[in-house]
């Protein structure tokens, strides 16, 4: 099956053909071209399908939708471009002790877990920079440090604020010849690095959604970012940690590697139809790529590991743990 009509790795689905619709038949989940002549385009065990990612014109059958809530199989909603839309997710006996505990969560217990997230961030962007070969990283040691001073969340932000300046000031030099970062710059962005960049956040906040939702946490309530009408907080959160080693690292891999080229591009920075169909399914197989975790002292892949921040961080918001242990990775 070709990379356009859909990809299957571990449990999840993403479905790219536009004019496509997802069907259901005999425990398979069937994706069919509606509109052409190819039929059937790919079938996919129900039972072992958790997360199904469409990208613009692709419609589910009535009979579908109610597999995928039986079952829990979460329904993600992006443009064909990759930003993403919305979810369907499924009916569950969510678990009552775990809201009600995340709900009492008290300011100074918010910001703990903050910290600790906020403080792996930084020290994951100084592991990443001395990976490529990038010294004089001294200033982000230093921030990582004041984390534990700040005494509130805007002293937090800005400690976080003036990392990430720092951070991003040295990410032109992790790139090879012929691509450039001069700034972060998003709604849109303004250059192909900026594109990727975009495109990788978006895709590893909706790994974080499913993480978050997997182990009955409100991905709307967080520690750190404010609350905001349809903004996943606590997702945004939680994605901090993830955004060095995991983001900004496959984007520096796929340009250096030579597996984008700025004629993969149109004119608006987003990735021509056939390029973006590559993205995902790089993006897949890196997530199938194994860490030994920090925590856990195992091989895990990354996709696991957030789910496993995920379980760590239900275990602090409930006091299983004394404190949340966030992903750093050791340089």
């Amino acid at each position: 099956m070709k990379a356009s009509d859909g990809m299957f790795l571990d449990s999840v689905v993403y479905v790219t053909t536009q004019g496509t619709q997802v069907r259901t038949d005999g425990g398979q989940i069937i994706v069919y071209d509606v509109d052409g002549d190819e039929g059937e385009l790919g079938a996919f065990p129900t039972a072992k399908v958790e997360t199904l990612n469409v990208f613009g014109g692709v419609n589910f059958s009535t009979p579908f939708v109610a597999q995928a809530n039986e079952h829990g199989i979460v329904l993600n909603y992006f443009t064909q471009h990759g930003q993403y839309r919305g979810s369907f997710v499924p009916e569950r006996n969510t678990i009552a002790e775990v809201r009600r505990a995340q709900y009492a969560l008290d300011d100074s217990s918010e910001l703990a877990i903050a910290k600790a997230m906020i403080c792996a961030k930084i020290r994951n962007a100084r592991t990443l920079l001395s990976r490529k070969g990038v010294t004089g990283t001294e200033v982000l040691r230093d921030l990582s440090n004041h984390v534990d001073r700040a005494d509130s969340k805007a002293d937090l932000r800005g400690v976080e604020g003036e990392a990430a300046g720092r951070y991003f000031d040295r990410l032109d030099e992790t790139l090879i010849d012929g691509w450039t970062f001069e700034t972060r710059s998003t709604r849109p962005p303004e250059d192909h690095i900026n594109s990727l960049l975009s495109l990788t956040y978006v895709m590893m906040k909706n790994e974080v959604l499913t993480g978050l939702r997997s182990y009955n946490l409100d991905p709307f309530l967080g520690v750190l970012h404010a609350d905001r009408h349809g903004r996943p907080s606590l997702a945004l959160d939680l994605l901090e940690e993830f955004r060095p080693l995991f983001c900004d690292a496959f984007v520096t891999r796929v340009v250096n590697r030579g597996t984008f080229t700025h004629d993969d591009f149109k004119q608006d920075n987003h990735l021509r139809d056939d390029a973006f169909q590559t993205f995902l399914s790089k993006f897949d197989g890196y997530m199938e790529e194994t860490l030994t975790h920090p925590y856990f002292e195992y091989e895990v892949s990354r996709r696991k590991a957030i789910h496993q921040q995920s379980i760590l961080l239900r275990k602090a918001i409930t006091g299983e743990l004394n404190a949340y242990h966030a992903l750093e990775v050791p340089r």
